[in-house]
């Protein structure tokens, strides 16, 4: 016979959640029983996280198992946990056995204290949820949901005997700890309505997606974004109401763990998008008290399938070496087209006006403009988008180098962009009709690289391909005589090269180029020659870089990552200053 029972109804911090976001009404899926597929699913999961309040009412988060049946239903929603636990350092086994009960039984005083837990399997990044209260050793469950983590790394786990030790137990964080951040992919959320009720999720990402705002004597702050998920905000709820949490991260590798409490933040929109670039939605963790274990974990895991899911690192605004978060603007300024030119199959340069009155410049020199395309390509809310994993996360907002000189060739209110056709948005540029009268927000202009060039000083300029935007912005303003210019650039790409030299005839002199690619444009070649500049026809390489490094004590380099990792090794005993595209 089939049962029947009411669904339960969201909590005010759950519909103030819902009402600040726009969600459009839904059921709560939290149910009060133990369902037979929850059952079935416990007893295959081999990694069980487990959280409850300590005496003082602080949330602490704990990760248990290492096999497969550890945690399995004794009677209907009463569930067992056996399982080697460290009742000495782990803060949820301290809270619930009682620090004075050493035979692991449990405290009389902890019995009916709120517990909640998350079930979860990463070989298949399958988890399900459940609250509910102590009893004598055992967990009585009281309610439960299930979901999909899309932003879960597949991982294998495996047993094995834990050897805690307590590494640091006061803040700030230490050195090892704040490594297994930068490491992590995955931590451990506990958090409570009102004392009684609770939930434990997680939160998975790539290898450093939370991130350290602060970390000395006076503060430790960390930061994450929330991705788009089930819309249920079931965590961030509890958070609106009781802004309290208990953390777990886990070293899968060697066992290492780390234990949270903190208070909680959680930032929305143009705030959230000031810390963490990129981001409308985030939550700032403030460390109340940590503790830091080796191998303190009774499992280890093998990596395993990243997550198609997860988003690049979204760093903070102020960590990124020449990068900062672009203005962002509440009013509705637009870029209009107004010109396109295909300067090679892949290479194209856009000419757009500034809807706004404009005094003074744009930006300066080597600045980019960030630009939002959501207006144009957003397709609304999706929970998973197999075809398109990334596009969850996709704000659709692009930052393009401005490559158009800030003073002189254009109008005011107009700049340029030059840009590789290499994604969505960018081939939406690209077969964009000029009388269509396409208008795109500007979020801003920000970026710091800019190129100093004292009297008599030579400016050497390494760049990659389309790396030589940020230098045409500066190149009005450069004595070209005292400018080393030196270029690889696939043959496709020779139209760039070209124009490059029509636009600025004196570089070409100044110009080594390094090119690579099938010899399909032997004339373009040749008028390369003529014009000044000295080919090779084949990469870059070390010695090319090394014999001219008397030329300054300082380099610009713009190029992709691997060669300028190169660059910043044969470049080991000069200052280098590089335009970042990473953000």
């Amino acid at each position: 016979m089939a049962s029947i029972h009411e669904r339960l109804p969201w909590h005010q911090g759950e519909d103030a959640m819902h009402r600040t976001l726009r969600v459009p009404d839904q059921e709560n899926p939290t149910s009060p029983f133990l369902t037979p597929y929850a059952a079935r699913f416990l007893q295959s999961s081999p990694l069980l996280a487990l959280g409850t309040l300590d005496d003082t009412g602080r949330p602490w988060t704990t990760l248990l198992g290492g096999e497969a049946g550890f945690a399995r239903p004794l009677a209907q929603s009463i569930i067992g946990i056996r399982t080697l636990v460290d009742p000495v350092h782990d803060p949820v086994i301290a809270s619930l056995l009682g620090r004075e009960h050493q035979d692991n039984s449990v405290d009389p005083s902890t019995k009916n204290r709120a517990v909640s837990a998350l079930a979860i399997d990463l070989a298949t990044r399958s988890r399900y949820k459940l609250a509910g209260k102590m009893v004598a050793g055992d967990l009585d469950h009281s309610a439960k949901d299930s979901d999909h983590g899309q932003y879960l790394n597949k991982k294998h786990v495996v047993p094995v005997l834990p050897e805690p030790g307590l590494a640091s137990s006061t803040l700030p964080l230490p050195a090892e700890a704040i490594h297994l951040l930068a490491e992590a992919d995955l931590f451990f959320i506990t958090s409570t309505y009102n004392g009684s009720s609770m939930g434990t999720n997680h939160r998975g990402g790539p290898p450093g997606f939370v991130r350290v705002m602060q970390n000395d004597r006076s503060s430790t702050t960390l930061i994450y974004p929330e991705y788009s998920g089930n819309r249920l905000y079931q965590t961030l709820g509890n958070l609106w109401v009781a802004p309290k949490a208990g953390i777990v991260i886990p070293d899968f590798d060697n066992g290492d763990v780390l234990y949270l409490t903190c208070t909680t933040e959680i930032v929305i929109g143009n705030d959230a998008a000031a810390l963490l670039p990129r981001s409308s939605l985030a939550v700032k963790v403030h460390l109340e008290e940590a503790r830091f274990i080796k191998t303190g974990l009774a499992f280890r895991a093998r990596q395993g399938e990243p997550s198609p899911y997860n988003p690049p690192v979204r760093f903070l605004g102020t960590e990124r070496t020449g990068v900062e978060s672009p203005t962002v603007t509440n009013q509705n300024v637009y870029a209009r087209l107004i010109s396109k030119e295909l300067l090679a199959p892949s290479i194209g340069r856009f000419r757009f006006r500034v809807s706004a009155a404009v005094t003074g410049r744009l930006c300066e020199p080597g600045q980019y403009v960030a630009l939002a395309f959501d207006e144009e390509l957003g397709v609304g809310y999706s929970h998973m988008r197999d075809d398109d994993p990334w596009s969850l996360n996709d704000d659709l907002v692009r930052t393009f180098t401005v490559s158009s000189p800030t003073r002189g060739s254009l109008p005011q209110d107009e700049f340029e962009i030059t840009i590789r056709s290499v994604g969505k948005v960018t081939r939406f540029l690209f077969h964009q009709n000029i009388r269509a009268g396409l208008e795109i927000p500007i979020k801003g202009f920000a970026g710091t690289f800019s190129i100093k060039q004292p009297d008599g000083d030579i400016v050497p300029f390494v760049a990659g391909g389309i790396g030589i935007t940020p230098l045409l912005a500066h190149l009005p303003e450069l004595d070209l005589k005292r400018t080393k210019l030196f270029w690889t650039i696939n043959m496709r790409d020779i139209g760039l090269v070209v124009d490059t030299f029509n636009r600025y005839p004196q570089l070409a002199s100044s110009t080594t180029l390094y090119v690579s690619g099938a010899a399909d444009a032997a004339a373009s070649g040749q008028k390369l020659q003529t014009n000044g500049a000295q080919v090779l026809r084949r990469r870059m390489e070390a010695s090319d870089v090394q014999a001219k490094r008397g030329l300054s004590t300082t380099w610009y380099i713009c190029t992709g990552s691997r060669l300028r990792q190169e660059l910043l090794s044969w470049l080991s005993a000069n200052k280098v200053v590089y335009e970042d595209f990473d953000y």
